[in-house]
């Protein structure tokens, strides 16, 4: 086989990384480049539709079901590919980034399957984008080991058939990499860039595992973002040489658009389809980012108050266990973040019984499974799934028929009976600026008040003071949401840090620097789609 031909992309703007060579081969950037000139047209015009879309919202402050697609809802005969064997009991996911630690302790936590992120818990530096791929292509060698310098604890793989299952979750649309552009100088959009280098290395190394390429999509808003996600799976499964359908795909069901379209979706992506997650907290960012200028009953209490028994959340989770179920496909459940202390296991208590709650619900709801932050919720929610499947490795069999649910009822946000609270504008800044300043420094999942942030949480933190100072909130102790109330607030973080961490520690971090970016989103009278647009520009690496 002669060499191939130099890629035409170039790597910009980048300090040289150990045996970066491994991960960005002419071969893989070669492929990474073909996905760029074939695809990349046809991205753009679904983020134009996006704006279309949403514009549309804002006229009409409503949502249904597509009348064009109703055929395809009606037509009980088709299903999604059976699921592979790696892929068909899952029924406990621990998520994080791809950093060695991370990689080693999550293949080894006895969950079933490992989200392994390069979205929302991953900052995108170039250090890691690349490093964590060779992070995955190490593990699956079993070229991998991690000594902590801090404790001198050292980390090494259990035995194979002890690991995760890896799916592995690539940008969003929405995401450049801005350090690899084509010859126009025109940057290649991150999904194809984290997506390409990881499938170009790793499909045949996964499949003589006994595995396959598994993916996550997130922040898909509509079945013809799917439908271009199955369209690259059909042309890279061609280019390197591996059957149609090794693919597999579970899509987040985590903004408001989508949740109307879960049968699309899955009808788009049926032959790489694996499943839908309900992914809570971008959920909630999208019907803030979408009904923002919707009145009053668009509001949305303290994040902490908007629980997964709310109506309109109930409304979400359960239809989609029942889209799933209908189409054969696995419904994996929401988010524990909670992250246990070390100091406090009065904390600790108080908090496994919500997490043993939660898991609980989802499982007897029907999902198939569910996801933790933390390798110490494994056990528990192994626990609450364990007892309702016992030796099944699913319940696709649990239909659901008894769900119905309108289209009103996904939006009936003042079912709710919470109001925002001047706590909760706290919470936002306080939980905003201090997840900002740490994705400047590159970390993409942060502990904060025993919570495992990431960007999902910053988006509904400032989604949240934006909504409430322009619907005129008044909060119970009788002040009102404005800019000088924010600006106040966070003034008083920003101070509070400084003592709580010492001037040389704040003068060494980010902290001026993410007070001022959440101010800017939180108060900017144009609405960014995305905190992490203008946050990549100020981000270092």
């Amino acid at each position: 086989m002669s060499a191939p031909a130099p890629s035409p992309l170039a790597i910009v703007d980048a300090e040289p990384l150990p045996r970066q060579e491994e991960v960005l081969t002419d071969a893989a950037l070669a492929f990474v480049a073909e996905l760029h000139r074939r695809f990349t047209p046809r991205r753009d015009e679904l983020l134009a539709r996006r704006a279309e879309r949403r514009a549309e919202i804002a006229r009409t402050s409503t949502l249904d079901f597509l009348p064009e697609t109703a055929a395809i809802r009606a037509d009980d005969s088709w299903r999604v590919a059976p699921a592979p064997a790696a892929l068909n009991d899952r029924r406990v996911e621990i998520t994080g980034p791809t950093d060695r630690k991370m990689t080693i302790n999550a293949l080894n936590s006895g969950a079933r399957v490992w989200l392994a992120d390069f979205e929302d818990a991953s900052a995108p530096t170039w250090e890691n984008v690349v490093l964590g791929q060779l992070n995955l292509s190490d593990a699956y060698t079993r070229n991998i080991d991690f000594t902590d310098e801090r404790t001198g604890k050292s980390y090494a793989l259990r035995p194979n058939e002890e690991l995760a299952t890896v799916v592995m979750r690539p940008r969003g649309w929405h995401l450049d990499e801005r350090h690899l552009v084509d010859a126009d100088g025109r940057p290649v959009p991150g999904a194809f860039v984290d997506f390409g280098l990881y499938f170009f290395h790793n499909a045949q190394r996964l499949l003589d595992l006994g595995k396959g390429p598994y993916f996550y999509l997130p922040k898909t808003e509509s079945h013809l973002e799917a439908r271009l996600w199955n369209e690259v799976f059909v042309f890279a499964q061609d280019y390197v040489g591996i059957p149609q359908g090794t693919i597999r795909a579970t899509v987040l069901i985590e903004t408001i658009t989508a949740a109307y379209e879960m049968e699309e979706i899955l009808y788009e992506l049926r032959d790489h389809a694996s499943g839908l997650n309900a992914g809570r907290w971008d959920y909630l960012f999208s019907i803030v980012k979408n009904f923002r200028d919707g009145g009053a009953r668009f509001v949305l209490p303290d994040r902490n108050a908007v629980t997964m028994t709310a109506p309109f959340m109930r409304a979400y989770t359960e239809l989609l266990v029942r889209t799933c179920h209908k189409r054969g496909a696995h419904a994996i459940g929401g988010m524990a973040a909670f992250i246990p202390s070390r100091k406090d296991p009065e904390v600790n208590k108080v908090a496994f019984e919500k997490v043993r709650a939660d898991k609980d619900r989802e499982a007897n709801d029907g999902f198939d499974g569910s996801w933790v932050a933390h390798p110490d919720l494994v056990p528990i929610a192994m626990e609450s799934f364990d007892r309702v499947l016992g030796d099944k490795p699913n319940q696709k069999d649990r239909l659901r028929e008894d769900v119905h649910v309108e289209a009103a009822d996904l939006i009936a946000i003042d079912s709710l009976d919470a109001k925002p609270t001047y706590a909760g504008l706290v919470n936002a800044v306080q939980v905003g600026i201090r997840y900002i300043e740490a994705w400047l420094r590159g970390l993409g999942a942060v502990a904060i008040f025993n919570l495992m942030e990431d960007a999902a949480t910053a988006e509904i933190s400032r989604s949240q003071i934006w909504q409430w100072i322009n619907a005129g909130v008044e909060f119970e102790n009788g002040d009102k949401a404005t800019p000088e109330l924010a600006r106040k607030v966070a003034a008083e973080e920003l101070d509070a840090i400084r003592k709580e961490i010492g001037e040389e520690a704040f003068a060494a971090g980010h902290w001026q620097e993410a007070h001022d970016l959440l101010l800017k989103v939180a108060l900017d009278e144009d609405y960014a789609d995305f905190l992490t647009l203008p946050a990549y520009q100020q981000l270092r690496g």
